[in-house]
């Protein structure tokens, strides 16, 4: 007997492709998710090895920062040491300031006038002293004027006293230091050295 198909070819293929959609629709979903996981695993990989090069950076940079305060420490300790330094050149510049200042005031001062204090306030310099006359004290102050090492003395006070029949004239004479004034040891320039 021969068989007949009783079923609509049509539906059977209806069926067929139906079933054709769902395997690609399913392999497709797969795929799809395959290659989203795969992206994400990817791209989790790169933000992670991303993270780790930041890390790395930030412990360089912290380094880096350290290294820097301790530049700026030893610069200031630069500039310390600098300063002292200068000092120490100025004093040795200035060292023998005042055996000058001293010496010329020995080699100016006359006979018969005698110094009783000596004040340096700056460039400025008070003489106090006693002399036999008026004429000394004036001569003193030519000295003085005349020395590279001392400028513009100026007669302060000046008092006249008789004691025990011997007449002497206490004085206050004010004085320009020019060894302070120019803060070396030679006189100002042009003047003759002694």
């Amino acid at each position: 007997m021969t068989k007949i198909n009783l079923l609509d070819w049509r539906a059977e293929r209806r069926q067929r492709r139906k079933q054709q959609f769902m395997l690609l629709l399913g392999i497709t979903f797969l795929a799809s998710a395959a290659l989203v996981g795969i992206a994400y695993f990817a791209m989790d990989e790169a933000i992670s090895h991303q993270q780790d090069r930041n890390k790395i950076l930030q412990t360089e940079i912290a380094a880096l920062d350290k290294q820097i305060k301790e530049i700026q420490e030893l610069q200031k300790v630069k500039a310390n040491l600098l300063a002292r330094m200068r000092v120490i050149e100025q004093l040795q510049q200035s060292r023998s300031a005042t055996v000058h200042f001293f010496d010329e005031i020995i080699n100016t001062l006359p006979d018969g006038v005698y110094l009783t204090s000596i004040k340096q306030t700056g460039t400025d310099v008070t003489l106090d002293g006693v002399a036999e006359s008026n004429g000394r004290i004036s001569a003193y102050m030519k000295n003085l004027d005349s020395s590279p090492w001392f400028k513009d003395p100026k007669l302060v006070v000046i008092r006249t006293s008789d004691k025990n029949r011997l007449r002497s004239s206490e004085f206050q004479l004010k004085v320009t230091n020019l060894t302070k004034a120019t803060d070396s040891s030679q006189p100002a320039a042009g003047a003759p050295r002694k």
